[in-house]
């Protein structure tokens, strides 16, 4: 008899031992560095969004729930009430100018919700990311960085802009080069094989680097592809994509198209399409994803725009030589008059430098205005140097749209941030996620909040595998932007391109405000992200 008694008694024990653990954990304080109060958190997963306090400690995320509920005490309470907590976005291509004075703070991607910009695409990654990585840490930058090391750059430093295959000696430098920007944190290759010099390069030389890209877990094949649609003499859209995923296929890298789109009269409707190849190489198992902005217009450089590749080879001198050389000159122009026509002709290319009187106007009003043919304008802008431009109405907007609804589509701006005396841009660098967000969410409905919400964070985290970055989540770092769901809004047009987003009420980086109020705070809170590693943790 006396057993019963002693198992029913530690049975009660236990049951009180339980409730007052229990008691103790609801009733325990927790004292955080900053609370949020009454937001609705978007976390980046996709899932609904959920009413929630978060709390801050550390610059990491300390507490997700019901502040009242929990004894939560806060040296530092932020209302939130009919905003939206959401991860901080992730620009998966960029060309911010962070090392620059005038680029350092991020100031148009913050008022975007970006927190975190992906560089050295299109294959420009200067090979010495530990230079550059330390540079961001010394002098600061307004929103996270992280690296790619560039096919073009490398090729450029070892062969110059030469058109012709490497050496054998060569081709060992480079992938040296490769390997050590790998060590020093690149999170991979990027490649622009649209652009000189890496239009010069095979596939099989590309492969050759990816390669040792490659010999990292994790590693990233970043393609600005050869052919959107529109190249002069071009291998097309479709070989094009096919070369992007053998890369990757032959080589084991996981792959990310730059800006996916199609480009061109001969590609409009064709989205359909260009889902098709990615979908198709996923199911046989290659790692393939994408990024996207909703603009129609492209921005790039005269040169690469009217110029055929054979004539820029060797450096600007040597294309120059061609101009005064009579019988190479015929060919260039026969050329670039084809290739004006593939981008719609003179009209379309809108001139965006910072050189005086190459800002704002189109190549056909600059030929008028000089009373020139439109080649020998092309000619006499670029024997002074190579100038930005932008090719307006290339995109076909319900191919972008089409594409925006599929599970591996991300987001970029592709914007460069413009000097201040530089009145014209691309609006892409001020609007690429607002601008998306409105097009397919408010106006089209085409993607949900939460899904445009993952596409601006989460899938980007779980494409980089950055650990504890693009969710809100227990104990990630508090990288987080809070937007009026009401005023969430692109401003910057093709006509005033340099007017911030509106909506974004605050930003932290690391749990330190770079925006608050809707203003700048002029602190520098970014971090230099490298590649995460089986043996480290992400800084």
């Amino acid at each position: 008899r006396t057993a019963p008694f002693l198992v029913r008694s530690l049975a009660l024990i236990s049951l009180l031992s339980l409730v007052s653990g229990c008691e103790q954990q609801v009733t325990e304080s927790m004292t955080v560095d900053l609370l949020i109060t009454g937001g609705l958190v978007y976390d980046g997963s996709g899932d609904q969004a959920y009413a929630a306090d978060i709390g801050i400690s550390g610059g990491r995320i300390a507490f997700i729930g019901t502040a009242a509920d929990s004894a939560i005490e806060a040296a530092e309470t932020l209302g939130a009430g009919g905003l939206w907590v959401v991860p901080g976005f992730i620009d998966m291509h960029s060309h911010a100018e962070l090392h620059l004075d005038y680029g350092r703070d991020a100031s148009p991607y913050l008022h975007q919700g970006i927190t975190t910009v992906v560089l050295g695409v299109d294959g420009d990654g200067e090979p010495n990311v530990a230079e550059q990585l330390a540079d961001w840490e010394s002098a600061g930058i307004g929103v996270n960085g992280l690296l790619y090391v560039g096919h073009g750059a490398i090729r450029s430093l070892v062969m110059g802009r030469e058109n012709r295959p490497p050496t054998d000696e060569e081709l060992d430098v480079m992938r040296s080069l490769v390997r050590r920007a790998m060590e020093e944190g690149a999170f991979g290759l990027s490649t622009g094989l649209f652009y000189v010099p890496g239009t010069y390069a095979t596939t099989e030389e590309v492969i050759e680097l990816t390669r040792v890209a490659a010999e990292f877990p994790g590693a990233i094949y970043d393609t600005h592809d050869r052919d959107l649609g529109a190249v002069y003499q071009g291998v097309g859209y479709d070989a094009s994509v096919a070369e992007g995923i053998r890369i990757g296929e032959e080589t084991g890298a996981r792959v990310i198209f730059s800006h996916y789109n199609l480009q061109g009269a001969r590609n409009r409707g064709r989205g359909d399409v260009g889902a098709r190849y990615i979908n198709e190489a996923r199911e046989r198992g290659v790692d393939v994803w994408a990024a996207q902005h909703p603009y129609t217009a492209t921005q790039s450089s005269l040169r690469a725009y009217t110029i055929p590749t054979w004539a820029a080879a060797g450096g600007d001198d040597a294309m120059v030589a061609r101009f005064d050389d009579p019988e190479e000159n015929a060919r260039i122009v026969e050329s670039m008059y084809e290739m004006l026509e593939i981008r719609g002709g003179p009209e379309k290319i809108f001139l965006v430098d910072e050189r005086p009187g190459l800002n704002g106007i189109t190549l056909a009003q600059y030929a008028r205005e000089q009373e020139v043919a439109p080649h020998e304008a092309v000619q006499e802008i670029l024997r002074g140097g190579n100038v930005k431009v932008m090719n307006l109405d290339l995109y076909d907007d319900a191919n972008t749209r089409r594409l925006a609804q599929e599970p591996w589509m991300m987001t970029c701006t592709d914007g460069r941030t413009p000097r201040p005396d530089q009145p014209i841009a691309h609006p892409r660098t001020f609007g690429a996620f607002p601008m998306k967000f409105r097009r397919f969410v408010q106006e089209d409905s085409v993607l949900t909040t939460e899904d445009a919400i993952r596409s601006f964070s989460g899938l980007a985290a779980d494409f980089l595998r950055l650990p504890d970055r693009g969710y809100v989540r227990d104990g990630y770092v508090a990288d987080l932007a809070i937007i009026d769901p009401r005023r969430y809004r692109d401003a910057a047009t093709y006509e005033i391109p340099q007017l911030y987003a509106v909506g974004v009420e605050h930003v932290l980086l690391g749990g330190e405000f770079a925006v608050r109020d809707g203003e700048l705070t002029g602190r520098l809170p970014g971090a230099a992200i490298r590649r995460p590693t089986l043996e480290s943790k992400q800084r």
